[in-house]
Formats: C-alpha cells, structure tokens, sequence
C-alpha cells in the first residue's frame, strides 16, 4: 500500500500580508513625496534662471551703452518698452544688495518685466519680475575713476517667500567702464 503523503501547502498569512501591504504603502508615500519635491525644485530652478537672465541682461545694457549719460531699452514679451538709465544714481541699496522696500525707485532704474509663452503680447503671462538697478562711480567721492559698478537685482511679484518654491530676491554686481 502506498502512503498516502499529505503535504502541507503553505501561504502567506494575514501579518505577513499587512506587513507587506505596509512596506508597499510607505515605498509608494515616498516616491509620491519625491516627485512634489522635483516638481517644487524644478519651479524654483525656472524662476531663479529667469531673475539671473533679466539681471544679466540689464547688465549687459548698461555696459553696451555709453556709461555715465546714455540711456538703453529692453521690450518685455508684452511689448512694454523699457528704458535703462545708466547714469550714476537709481534705485536704493540695503548694503550691497538692491532694497525692495523702496516704494518709488527713480524711474528708468527699475522695470517690472513680464514673461509670457509664447514671448508675444497675446502669449499667457507666467510671471512678472520686479527689475531694478544701480550705477555707481568706483571711488567716488574721494577718489572717482572711469569705471562703474552696476547692481541689479530681480525678484518675482508675487513671491510668497516659500524657499523651496521661490528663491529669494537675486543681486548680481559687475564693474564696468573705459
């Protein structure tokens, strides 16, 4: 007679399947959370490129133009022309930074810059930047070269002062000059 062989089957149990069911629920929270902070990162890295290229541009005027007397333009994607005023003088510095608390700054140092996709004026506006700058003898008073420090800072309107989202108001000093 043969023996009757009685296997036990084996599966998984309830602990084991909670257990798994968690470990599956925690890896899932955690890309989950991943991809919000690449989002976020992505966000903040679009808005930081755009404030360093509008400064950077800025920049780029006032040393193209005849530094001291001269003046240049720049045309925002809603069509608004810009003057650049590169005389010393503009908008006010809190140390060596541009000071947003300013509620008038002179006119032709400051622009509040619109970028829009597509960059024409029936484009969808996607931000608008606050723009402002000020040109400097190096040496002046005592001691007045042929050279000038330009400051421009940009900050988004509208920053809600979210570091992971929006960076802070940007500041970029160049020496420029004969």
């Amino acid at each position: 007679m043969d023996r009757l062989r009685i296997s036990k089957q084996q599966g998984f149990g309830v602990i084991e399947l909670m257990v798994a069911g968690l470990i599956l629920v925690i890896a899932a929270l955690t890309a989950i959370s991943l991809v919000v902070m690449a989002i976020a990162v992505n966000q903040h890295n679009k808005i930081d490129s755009t404030q360093t290229m509008l400064a950077e541009s800025v920049i780029e005027q006032v040393n193209s133009t005849i530094i001291g007397g001269g003046t240049s333009g720049l045309t925002d994607c809603a069509g608004n022309s810009w003057t650049i005023n590169t005389a010393p003088g503009g908008s006010a510095l809190s140390g060596s930074a541009i000071d947003y608390t300013e509620s008038s700054p002179p006119s032709n140092y400051n622009m509040q810059y619109v970028v829009k996709t597509p960059c024409l004026t029936s484009g969808t506006t996607q931000a608008v930047y606050d723009v402002r700058w000020n040109v400097s003898i190096v040496g002046a008073p005592t001691n007045p070269t042929n050279s000038y420090e330009v400051i421009v800072g940009a900050k988004r309107v509208g920053s809600r002062n979210n570091a992971m989202v929006e960076p802070s108001a940007l500041t970029l000093r160049a020496i420029t000059g004969n």
